[in-house]
């Protein structure tokens, strides 16, 4: 697949994912792409990662897993291609449905918007209970700020993980590039963390999850910066200012920039200390605006969201053009 093909596939998925999402019935029917994706993962994991074996073997036993994984992914999603490609526009059309399933803007939009439903509708209660949907950290050691801020993180760094990165690599690579990220970045989610089973295990696929969304992170801060252009009650210089002095102090190497940049443009402090489980991770804080959010500002960060995805879908877009034009 061609530059410019890849890029039309990736406007038609964005602007297909955008109007329907991920349908319900067809989640109930066949699943996700992600959730089959997590099941080879878990198989991986129960066969490759014996616990008796040294921290150097569990660590090459990992790197082995990583590289089978992407070996399944990158041969089934590159005969995908291959089989629908000389079907021409219908070809492109059924593509373009399967990539928007590797696409979460409106799903993730669904989520963080349940959450101010939720303080507004049920209290901290409410709030806490939509949050715990998408955060991993104990949402009963959150007041109502800390519940607002943890859904405001979230819509940050989702928007780079869930759908710019994606959106990147498969603008870039077609539909193999998209589902390569994919399983990449759901291996560092299933086990990418420094836990006694996974530190070992799961080092390959938490550094390269790091080095491939290095791209999209700088992007995200980008656009939601460039959102923030367009929003009256945003600061696209606070953006700019807390990308700038903060996003390298967040403990991860990409997902300080989104928050650092969402952080600025609303006057929020986003970030900062909190409790996983019973773990408390200490953390520098992005931006260096009002620590107490609430349910408006994440309907503030939505409006921002919003308009972020459309500047992305008008990059690609406009991307898609010129390369047409060029290949002309």
């Amino acid at each position: 697949m061609s530059l410019s093909d890849s890029l039309i596939l990736l406007t038609l998925a964005l602007a297909a994912e955008a109007a329907f999402g991920y349908p319900h019935r067809l989640y109930t029917w066949i699943g996700h792409p992600v959730t089959w994706l997590g099941r080879l993962i878990k198989r991986l994991d129960r066969s490759l990662n014996r616990e008796a074996w040294p921290f150097g073997r569990r660590r090459a036993a990992g790197i082995l897993a990583l590289l089978a994984l992407l070996a399944v992914t990158g041969v089934t999603a590159w005969a995908v291609g291959a089989l629908l490609g000389p079907l021409g526009l219908p070809g492109l059309a059924i593509l373009a449905i399967l990539a928007s399933s590797l696409l979460a803007q409106r799903s993730l939009h669904d989520h963080v918007a349940a959450v101010s439903k939720g303080l507004r509708e049920g209290g901290i209660e409410g709030g806490r209970r939509a949050v715990s949907m998408i955060v991993g950290r104990n949402p009963q050691s959150l007041d109502e700020a800390g519940v607002s801020r943890a859904a405001i993180e979230s819509l940050a760094e989702n928007f780079s993980d869930g759908i710019v990165a994606p959106a990147f690599w498969l603008g870039l690579g077609g539909l193999p590039g998209a589902a390569l990220y994919k399983a990449t970045n759901t291996a560092d989610s299933m086990i990418g963390h420094r836990t006694p089973r996974h530190e070992a295990f799961g080092w390959a696929a938490a550094r390269f999850d790091d080095l491939v969304n290095l791209p999209a992170s700088r992007l995200t801060a980008l656009l939601i910066l460039a959102a923030a252009v367009l929003h009256r009650d945003a600061s696209p210089r606070g953006a700019w200012r807390a990308v700038r002095r903060d996003a390298a102090h967040h403990r991860s190497p990409n997902a300080g920039w989104p928050e650092a940049a969402m952080a600025g443009a609303l006057g929020l402090r986003l970030a900062g200390p909190r409790v996983y489980g019973d773990v408390r991770i200490e953390d520098g804080w992005m931006g260096d605006g009002r620590a107490e959010a609430n349910a408006d500002d994440i309907d503030r960060a939505l409006a921002l969201y919003r308009t972020a995805c459309g500047l992305l879908f008008a990059l690609a877009a406009g991307l898609a053009l010129l390369a047409w034009i060029t290949a002309r």
